[in-house]
């Protein structure tokens, strides 16, 4: 049985779930969310809490069973609290800055890189960090890696944009002179 699929989910105050027949839908202080259903898999809501359990035992319900409530998880989470990611953006002459929806990147480009935010997801810059935030988990991950792919960490200076939490492996130069 798998570990994570017998957890239930506890709903904090103000979130409800509603059970359709092609998706599961979250509704909480933030926004709306929602993620289709598995056939293999049930959902069973019980005042505060969120029960997901399989149809039978076979291999694509054992899959499915700690996969979708993990997904139902996220959004309870992110209706009700939302989810953050930070980047750094390190290296001389590297600016960042916002204007609305767009985060204009100067990565030692000849150009300035102008990348639009998908609806959903907000962007606050203090000096060198670009902090996104939004209610769904995949979008704001997503969004955080396709901003760090513009120019991604590179180990000999450690130049580039790299998340907060990451650490760069380091490589040293070139040895020294010729014999």
């Amino acid at each position: 049985m798998s570990r994570i699929g017998k957890k239930e989910i506890i709903l904090p105050a103000g979130v409800t779930v509603t059970v359709e027949p092609q998706a599961v839908k979250v509704k909480g202080p933030k926004g709306e969310l929602q993620t289709p259903v598995h056939p293999k898999v049930g959902y069973a809501v019980e005042g505060t809490t969120v029960t997901v359990n399989r149809v039978d035992d076979t291999r694509i319900a054992r899959a499915q069973h700690g996969l979708r409530r993990t997904l139902l998880a996220n959004l309870v989470e992110g209706v009700s609290k939302g989810f953050t990611k930070t980047l750094e953006v390190i290296g001389v002459g590297y600016k960042v800055s916002t204007q609305g929806d767009v985060v204009s990147l100067s990565v030692g480009y000849s150009h300035q890189v102008e990348f639009k935010l998908p609806s959903g997801i907000a962007a606050k810059v203090e000096g060198n960090k670009i902090t996104l935030a939004g209610i769904d988990k995949q979008l704001v991950g997503e969004t955080a890696a396709r901003i760090r792919r513009v120019r991604p960490p590179e180990p000999f200076k450690g130049k580039g944009i790299k998340y907060e939490t990451e650490t760069i492996r380091r490589k040293a130069g070139k040895s020294g002179g010729k014999k």
